[in-house]
């Protein structure tokens, strides 16, 4: 197990970097201000978001997961996968096979081992919906599904889900990163979106196939997102898009989905612990004054 004081572990899943935290080795208090510091890439140590080991009643491990902006999110796949590498890797639990809840619901993970190390992990992110109560998107009761959407006087069409964190699927036939800059924080902040939303702009490759880019609440532009490939994929599905078993490729990498009969969606990709270190000197001053 992590030892020490104010300790961190750094990890990252196909480039969507996260640190992890015990908070029982913390001095100082993850408030907002705290979160901004740390993920500051210039000043800070640099993440696209924090994940804190909670206690739970539910599940073998609780989490909260931070963004950079010092908001919370509901859930993360590339998350969790950094998290259950830093449980089994740590000594937290040897257990191949075990739950950790997450404000959006009880995720289960499994790690496959190759030579003693975890080579890649599964996590159940839980069962998708359309519903437009559940994203939530405003308006009436309704499934958000190829719906017209105007943004900055352009129709749009997309698909709103949900797997415990918000999510706007837009496919379109070519993906490029002007696009994504333009249209991620117009949508994210979109009066249709009462509580934000990610944003996932798509291109069908092939049946079997999504190319993605991502824009995460709170984050911006992230060089993947487990929950976001989730989301496209079982958009896709819904859609007629896509088989049920798909690749969707993201800058950082490709995950492996799997959208089940009854929605609920299953991502196998790796996680890469980057760095064991300390917060330290003017940065940790300035924690334990952040309030």
């Amino acid at each position: 197990m992590m030892r020490g004081r104010d300790w961190f572990v750094k990890g990252h899943g196909l480039g969507n970097d996260y640190l992890v935290v015990d908070p029982r080795a913390l001095s100082f208090s993850l408030t907002p201000r705290a979160v901004r510091a740390i993920c500051e890439r210039h000043t800070g140590v640099g993440a696209d978001g924090i994940l804190v080991l909670t206690p739970s009643r539910r599940a073998a491990f609780g989490v909260r997961i931070f963004n950079p902006d010092g908001s919370e999110a509901e859930k993360s796949g590339n998350g969790l996968r950094i998290l259950s590498r830093f449980l089994y890797d740590h000594g937290y639990t040897r257990r191949r096979d075990f739950t950790i809840e997450t404000p959006g619901g009880v995720a289960r993970v499994t790690l496959r081992l190759r030579a003693g190390q975890v080579d890649a992990i599964t996590v159940d992110v839980g069962r998708a919906s359309f519903q437009s109560t559940a994203v939530p998107v405003a308006g009436p009761p309704r499934e958000v599904v190829d719906e017209p959407l105007e943004v900055d006087g352009e129709s749009l069409r997309v698909t709103a889900v949900s797997l415990g964190n918000p999510h706007c699927v837009v496919f379109l036939e070519r993906l490029e990163a002007a696009r994504l800059h333009h249209l991620g924080p117009r949508l994210e902040t979109h009066p249709a979106f009462p509580q934000r939303t990610n944003v996932q702009l798509a291109r069908v490759a092939a049946r079997g196939r999504l190319d993605i880019l991502v824009w995460e609440r709170g984050a911006g532009e992230t060089q993947a997102s487990g929950t976001s490939a989730a989301a496209a994929a079982a958009a896709a599905v819904r859609l007629g898009r896509a088989g049920r078993r798909l690749s969707v490729a993201m800058p950082g990498g490709t995950l492996a989905v799997r959208v089940k009969p009854d929605w609920t969606v299953h991502l196998t990709g790796p996680a890469e612990e980057v760095c064991v270190g300390a917060f330290a000197g003017g940065l940790l001053r300035r924690l334990r004054r952040a309030r």
